[in-house]
């Protein structure tokens, strides 16, 4: 019995099989995790694109009014375009920065609930499901 065991422990044909077995499932959740945070990390990034294109659109503006104007119409014409942007989960608060009227504050919020992060199971700490970035851009002509 012992010749057994012993010729049966120094068997190493199937130790690529056995090897392969045991770290596959911890490659493919890396793998997974690393495919969904790069998602999420892409889509934080054209949020804080569109805000700074938002802010920068301000400048044209005469008066509040107009530079409204024409920072709405830009989120809303133009969100879509980013990567990874839904443009029907995004939200915005755009005008003056209060207590200081020479600068411009516009804040993008996404809500990033349906990217495929959250469809991991994992014991990682997960980000906030919303998206905010804030950019602030001194008005032209002061």
């Amino acid at each position: 019995m012992e010749c057994l065991l012993s010729g049966w422990v120094r068997d190493t044909r199937a130790t690529a099989a056995v090897e392969f077995a045991i770290l596959m499932p911890v490659f493919l959740l890396m793998l997974t995790g690393m495919m969904a945070y790069g998602i999420y990390f892409g889509a934080a990034n054209s949020i804080q694109q569109l805000t700074a294109d938002a802010a920068r659109t301000a400048v044209a503006g005469l008066d509040q009014a107009e530079r409204n104007r024409l920072v709405g119409a830009f989120l809303t014409n133009n969100a879509g375009e980013y990567l990874l942007i839904d443009q029907a989960r995004v939200s915005f608060t755009i005008g003056d920065k209060p207590g200081d009227p020479t600068q411009y504050r516009v804040t993008v919020r996404y809500d990033a609930s349906q990217l495929p992060i959250w469809n991991l199971y994992l014991p990682l700490p997960l980000p906030s499901p919303v998206i905010t970035y804030t950019s602030v851009i001194r008005r032209g002509g002061i």
